[in-house]
């Protein structure tokens, strides 16, 4: 399939380009370009749990709570009750209502009502609440409006800060926008570098970069489609860039690699374009089926903000493959030898012999028994760490220590802890006055409040909304359980509602979804993993270390940011990470894992399908990738790093994630412990029933000698040639001294090509 579609790009290499590339032009006009309108800052809660009944019976009710929208916190040394003070406040704020009449709903003000409750004990401190009328993604595009007026007010002697949910929410959406644009600029200009380093000239250079800002284009374009139809949360829109920009440029670097090696080998162009495409190209199909399954495995969750990452992620993922193995072999046929076209640098011709990537391999299979030992207890010795991961919801914390929005809410939860943003809340439906008694009474009992429980609005109907804050924000779980043990009257019914409670609701998902997650990831994989090697024990071996390399990274990942190892360099305050940020990462790990996986054993199984022995196998198929994943990493890393300078904590704890796991995958991994594994397994290595044989030959088709035997002939990889002094001829045994079949073919056929460019060069 995959020969066949090469000779097709290559017979077709005018038309196909010009036909991928109008699509992707006409999805960003016509869909693209209204994505940052159709993006939400919701989709965290999990539909069907009880804080979002909760929270769907008080909006039906009572409608939004914006009581805490955005908080004007005013401090004055001299003291908030000066008349200079007082009287300049209540101007700007008359003013702001004046202004913005269809934005503001209500203020609540110290300055316009001296209520004890909104000043602090010294008199410094005072605030005003300003709730906005609109609702859900509306309620952004309020504060927005008015947001100029708010940081254009001043007080004498004094200062005016602005925070509140909206504000924060506001801040961590800019956030993410800049991230955004931080990648494409600075990410591209120094991917373009180190594609430039590795292959030496603009033209080859220049491939995978249009594989990856295609890919990007279209993937977004996807996403905005997706958004008509779904929620989509903001923050899906960093991820979809960073995954898909990576691994785009990866798949095109391993396309052009493996390009400029047919051609080097002697083949014309049209045949270099259908070998690199039946190679290369397969490789990169099933290596980002591989990953599109790992990051499917998201959908196994209810939140929003998971199935809209799952689906733009995958989107992205499967859209660089196609664009990739549908664009470049056409794009090669155009170019053939002057892909090499302004180089910058002579390439160096070398035996692979002569390269690191085969002499490290090379050393650990030497050394396999301890090298195998050392870097599995380094592996292990990294992930303890992770005993001590907590989970939290998103707020202000997420945002860096010195950003104004951030110093504002930490000073106002500090002053008036009990007006912060973010109180649990129990909902009572059906109670008359008696009953309700009943309740609140039991409440008067539970411990964690910086205050009893109180009604946030009169009773309407048969509804109540209980509320009040948590005194320690770690410890809603505690509260929310105390909450739940209520005995509610005959009748009645109560649903414990609130950020902190989603919280708590979502870590349980967390908890009962993912192990069924991770039982899908493996199976999955190691299936497909098990039809592209031909081998049950090369997937197992994958599935092991990869699970291995992850919770290297998670322990590194809760060292970091749970227990702040570096916090104040890296800006940001370590505490518990939100739940569903942990199940992203994992499926983003595993999937990159994968990924360079299916890049390495997939060329050490061509070799031995070429009838390289084992251990020559595994030297040679490091050897000939081993650049081109560390490349690769390096490539993924900088786009990583390009994210790991936002301010917001979540995309630093998935950036730190991925520039930890690819290089520790790139090196220890890669070049150490697979060859020392593989090493030790053997001829084990290529264990498989023969049915599973026959399902890899069928995707092997195409040119070249065949590796299918007829039946009671032996296979081709067990062929080798006696090429001593009177014993030459074909035999299946196996000696070190002989040469293999396949081996000597390839030879052959290099020679043929080498001596016809010759002559034609003679001929010239």
């Amino acid at each position: 399939m995959f020969y066949k579609w090469g000779r097709f790009a290559h017979r077709h290499r005018r038309v196909i380009p010009v036909i991928v590339v109008a699509l992707i032009v006409l999805m960003q006009v016509l869909f693209g370009s209204k994505l940052a309108d159709r993006l939400s800052q919701e989709g965290w809660e999990d539909p069907g749990a009880d804080s979002t009944t909760a929270a769907q019976i008080e909006y039906d009710t009572f409608g939004r709570d914006n009581s805490g929208d955005v908080i004007l916190l005013v401090t004055a040394p001299d003291g908030v009750d000066r008349p200079e003070v007082v009287d300049k406040m209540n101007q700007q704020i008359s003013g702001l209502r004046d202004q913005f009449p269809n934005e503001i709903a209500h203020v609540t003000s110290y300055f316009e009502r001296a209520t004890p409750q909104l000043v602090n004990d010294e008199h410094t401190k005072a605030f005003a609440a300003i709730g906005l009328k609109g609702d859900g993604e509306q309620t952004l595009k309020d504060f927005r409006t008015i947001q100029p007026a708010l940081e254009a007010m001043e007080v004498p002697g004094g200062t005016v800060q602005v925070a509140g949910a909206t504000a924060v929410a506001d801040a961590l959406d800019t956030g993410m926008a800049n991230d955004i644009a931080r990648a494409e600029k600075i990410g591209l200009v120094f991917v373009a570098i180190i594609l430039l380093f590795v292959f030496g000239g603009v033209v080859a250079a220049a491939m995978p970069l249009i594989v990856g800002i295609l890919s990007i284009i279209g993937s977004l374009s996807l996403l905005a489609i997706l958004a008509q139809f779904q929620q989509v949360n903001i923050f899906s829109q960093s991820i979809i860039t960073l995954l898909g920009l990576g691994l785009a440029i990866d798949y095109g670097l391993f396309m052009v690699s493996r390009f400029r090696e047919e051609l080097d080998r002697g083949l014309d162009t049209e045949e270099a374009v259908a070998v690199t495409t039946n190679t290369a190209g397969k490789t990169v199909f099933f290596s980002a089926l591989m990953v599109g399954v790992a990051l499917s495995g998201l959908l196994m969750f209810p939140q929003a903000f998971l199935k809209s990452v799952a689906y733009g992620a995958m989107s992205a993922v499967v859209l660089a493959a196609v664009i990739s193995v549908a664009v470049l072999p056409a794009l090669f046929g155009m170019l053939g030898p002057k892909i090499d076209f302004l180089s910058v640098r002579r390439r160096k011709e070398r035996r692979i012999e002569e390269t690191i990537w085969f002499k490290i391999p090379n050393w650990a299979m030497r050394h396999a028994k301890p090298v195998v030992v050392g870097v599995a207890a380094l592996l292990i010795a990294l992930t303890v760490p992770i005993v001590g991961i907590a989970f939290g919801g998103i707020n202000e914390t997420y945002l860096p220590p010195n950003q104004v929005t951030r110093q504002a809410q930490d000073e106002f939860n500090e002053e008036f802890p009990a007006f912060r943003t973010d109180p649990v809340k129990l909902v009572v439906k059906g109670a008359d006055n008696a009953q309700l008694g009943q309740i609140v009474m039991q409440t008067r009992a539970i411990d964690g409040f910086t205050r009893p429980l109180k009604p946030d609005y009169p009773t309407e109907g048969d509804v109540t909304v209980l509320s009040a804050p948590l005194a320690d924000r770690d410890g809603g779980a505690d509260v929310v359980k105390q909450l739940r043990s209520i005995e509610s009257p005959e009748g009645v019914t109560t649903y414990v509602g609130g950020t902190p409670a989603m919280e708590v609701e979502s870590i349980e998902a967390l908890l009962n979804r993912l192990p069924w997650m991770a039982v899908y990831m493996v199976l999955a994989t190691f299936l497909l993993m098990a039809l592209v090697f031909g081998s049950l024990i090369l997937p197992a071996k994958a599935v092991i270390m990869n699970v291995l390399g992850i919770g290297a990274t998670l322990g590194f990942l809760t060292a970091v940011f749970v227990d702040g190892l570096g916090a104040g360099a890296l800006n940001f305050t370590p505490g518990p990470l939100m739940s569903p940020i942990l199940v992203l990462i994992v499926a983003i790990l595993y999937g990159l894992s994968t990924d360079y996986e299916v890049f390495l054993l997939s060329r050490m199984v061509e070799e031995r399908q070429d009838g390289a022995r084992t251990d020559d196998a595994i030297r040679r198929g490091t050897a000939h990738t081993g650049g081109i994943i560390t490349a690769a990493a390096a490539i993924m890393i900088v786009v990583a790093a390009a994210f790991a300078l936002s301010d917001i904590v979540m995309m630093k704890y998935i950036a730190y994630g991925m520039i930890f796991s690819l290089a520790l995958d790139a090196t220890i991994i890669r070049l150490l412990f697979v060859p020392g594994v593989m090493h030790l397994l053997r001829e084990d290595n290529w264990w498989a029933p023969r049915w599973v044989k026959r399902a890899t030959r069928s995707l092997g088709e195409g040119s070249g000698v065949s590796t299918t035997p007829r039946p009671g002939e032996t296979p081709i990889e067990h062929m080798v040639v006696d090429t001593r002094p009177g014993r030459a001829g074909v035999t299946v045994e196996e000696n070190a001294s002989l040469v293999p079949f396949a081996d000597l073919m390839r030879d052959l056929d290099q020679r043929r090509a080498l001596e016809q460019l010759k002559k034609k060069e003679l001929e010239r």
